[in-house]
């Protein structure tokens, strides 16, 4: 668990906020009994978590691919070739969407926008140092030729749900 106080404060207020603006189906759903706390997202969400990325094409259709997710500092944080497909839909369209899925035990949905993290002909987000050194103790340093080959973002949410159906499987009592 890499979050601060005032992290959790705000990822708590974002889950609950976004849980209170839903239809009434999704909280016949996610409701106290099946959901997680701020606290016990970060808990959950340790190390690589495979996310299923939702961007737009030029011509405003969905598109979905599969993103190494790392939820830090309570946001997701992923990477992609600076070629890829879902790059370029990003860099002209920054609305995107992640769900994080495990089987009928856990789902994590987000929608935000992103921010590049390392952008290549500009200066870094001010915490990139930081990040950087956790996804090459992650991947290894030599994974990748990290200044040219990768760009990271992170998902700014404006919304975020959780469904755990059962807590206490989670290993949270």
């Amino acid at each position: 668990m890499r979050e601060t106080p005032d992290e959790l404060h705000r990822l708590q207020a974002l889950l609950d906020t976004s849980l209170s603006r839903s239809t009434a189906h999704l909280r016949s759903i996610v409701n106290d009994e099946r959901t997680l706390t701020a606290e016990q997202l970060t808990r959950v969400l340790t190390g690589m978590c495979t996310l299923a990325l939702s961007t737009v094409t030029a011509k405003g259709e969905p598109r979905i691919s599969g993103a190494d997710g790392h939820f830090l500092h309570g946001m997701w944080h992923f990477g992609t070739a600076r070629t890829a497909a879902k790059a370029r839909h990003l860099a002209a369209r920054p609305a995107a969407s992640a769900a994080h899925m495990r089987g009928e035990e856990l789902g994590v949905f987000t929608h935000g926008t992103v921010e590049v993290l390392n952008p290549h002909d500009d200066e870094p987000a001010a915490d990139w140092p930081e990040l950087l050194a956790y996804f090459q103790d992650f991947y290894g340093r030599d994974a990748f030729d990290w200044d040219n080959d990768i760009v990271y973002y992170r998902l700014r949410p404006h919304w975020m749900t959780v469904f755990a159906a059962d807590p206490a499987a989670l290993g949270l009592g």
